[in-house]
């Protein structure tokens, strides 16, 4: 995702400039703070520009799985796939079945994208006891879809309107909301390739219905993108590892 490249490439060079803040390095031809702080500076600015980068709207041309059909217009997403030799109802188990602590480094980044502060348990703050699609469920998620063996669709409110009060239910996602809200859908979609081989995707889709939760979910969005994407990924391959074992 470019505007995440834009904001993480800003932050190393802010970070280098603060390096040499403390002791410039010569042999970089950095010799003076001065040159430093410009240095710590244009890192800022571009972190900065990469976080008010103006987002772009994607539209599904026309409704081939159950995430089309909740999620047909979006600004952010991100997709995954993995190859696994499993017939397509052991991969849809296991789809069900993994926990946290069998998604690698699930725990570290989610505490990290938490601030370190426990919370009531939610995705961010699984346990190892149930499998993370029923902790998801049980923390602010709602069941869209659940085609056996094809696609499992799950969603939530990410943002909503001051005031804003009402159950999670799949039917928002069918109808206007008011300025204000963006909606947030994950699916798995498994093909079958061949007798004992599947193909998995995971796909991840927010759609905000202002400009305002637009440029506000933008900036939180570049931020966690490089850890969330770890974890679609790692979270992959513990599907595979589960169905293949």
């Amino acid at each position: 995702m470019i505007g995440s490249a834009v904001v993480y490439t800003g932050l190393l060079i802010a970070a280098a400039g603060l390096v040499f803040v403390v002791k410039p390095i010569h042999r970089l031809h950095v010799t003076t703070r001065g040159q430093s702080l410009a240095i710590l500076g244009a890192g800022v600015l571009l972190a900065g520009l990469g976080l008010s980068l103006p987002t772009s709207e994607s539209r599904a041309n026309k409704i081939e799985t159950r995430l089309d059909e909740f999620v047909p217009v979006w600004q952010f997403s991100e997709r995954h796939t993995i190859e696994i030799d499993a017939p397509p109802a052991r991969v849809f188990d296991a789809i069900r079945r993994v926990r946290a602590d069998e998604i690698s480094l699930f725990h570290a980044l989610t505490w990290i994208r938490r601030g370190g502060r426990p919370l009531p348990q939610t995705i961010l703050d699984a346990g190892n006891r149930e499998p993370i699609i029923d902790v998801a469920l049980k923390g602010g998620f709602v069941r869209l879809a659940d085609d056996s063996v094809r696609e499992l669709v799950i969603g939530t409110v990410v943002g909503a309107p001051p005031g804003a009060r009402g159950q999670i239910t799949p039917a928002i996602f069918k109808k206007p909301l008011p300025p204000g809200f963006a909606l947030a859908a994950m699916n798995f979609l498994v093909t079958p390739e061949g007798p004992n081989r599947s193909i998995v995707v995971t796909e991840t889709r927010v759609y905000a219905n202002s400009p305002g939760e637009r440029r506000k979910f933008a900036r939180y969005w570049r931020l966690i993108y490089p850890g969330s994407a770890i974890i679609r990924r790692m979270w992959l391959r513990a599907v595979r590892r589960r169905a293949t074992s």
